[in-house]
């Protein structure tokens, strides 16, 4: 097996160090010792923008939220699902996940974040859900391993009752707030309930082929 290449480091605001990997045609990036991302593995990240849209149907011009870019897997799908009217803001925190997408993976991020329907926001996406009200068709969530907030702990408000509270009021009726997570959590889908959404949990795999861990999404509408 090849050795892993590091090529670059950075550090998550209030959490720990990101690191960024390539072994032969593949990118990794790690925070500590958990394998958060993979280029081998974007199935259930582009599930998360493919479902959600589907599940939208078609709206004039859709204004989706995403955080965060990651390796821009879900960036990619959303674009190819919408339509030529919509815009997908992208919220990312950590300046350097930006740099490597136009730096070492630029082939992989394929030109996305130069479409002129993409704006990115820099900075937590706690913020344009929390002062954006009625805004989004949909707010898609991909900022950490799922709702126990790993990367920091600052993570853990979009997962409380107050942060759903405020996804719900930045959503606008019909819109869907939909989160990717590495595993099941029960509490979480009770929360989602409770904060007044119509609650569904998806099971994905983690590979483009149907193979891999099974990862969860769950898709919550707020009433029309």
């Amino acid at each position: 097996m090849q050795p892993r290449e590091l090529l670059g480091t950075a550090i998550v605001p209030g959490g720990e160090r990101l690191r960024l990997f390539r072994r032969g045609g593949d990118f990794m990036i790690v925070l500590e010792r958990n394998e958060l991302m993979s280029s081998r593995m974007s199935g259930s990240e582009d599930a998360l923008a493919v479902k959600t849209c589907a599940r939208l149907g078609k709206r004039p011009a859709q204004h989706l939220l995403i955080g965060g870019y990651g390796m821009g897997f879900t960036l990619r799908a959303a674009l190819a699902a919408l339509e030529a009217d919509a815009k997908v803001t992208v919220a990312e925190l950590v300046p350097e996940i930006i740099e490597w997408a136009r730096g070492p993976m630029a082939t992989l991020a394929a030109g996305c974040l130069e479409d002129p329907r993409v704006a990115l926001f820099h900075g937590d996406v706690a913020t344009p859900i929390r002062t954006k009200a009625t805004s989004y068709d949909a707010i898609l969530l991909d900022v950490d391993n799922g709702p126990d907030g790993l990367s920091r702990d600052e993570n853990g408000w979009l997962y409380a009752p107050q942060g759903l509270q405020a996804a719900r009021h930045a959503l606008k009726p019909g819109g869907i707030l939909a989160v990717w997570s590495a595993a099941p959590d029960r509490g979480f889908s009770r929360r989602l309930s409770d904060a007044g959404f119509a609650v569904e949990e998806v099971f994905v795999r983690a590979r483009s082929n149907g193979k891999g861990p099974r990862h969860v999404i769950w898709f919550a509408t707020k009433p029309q």
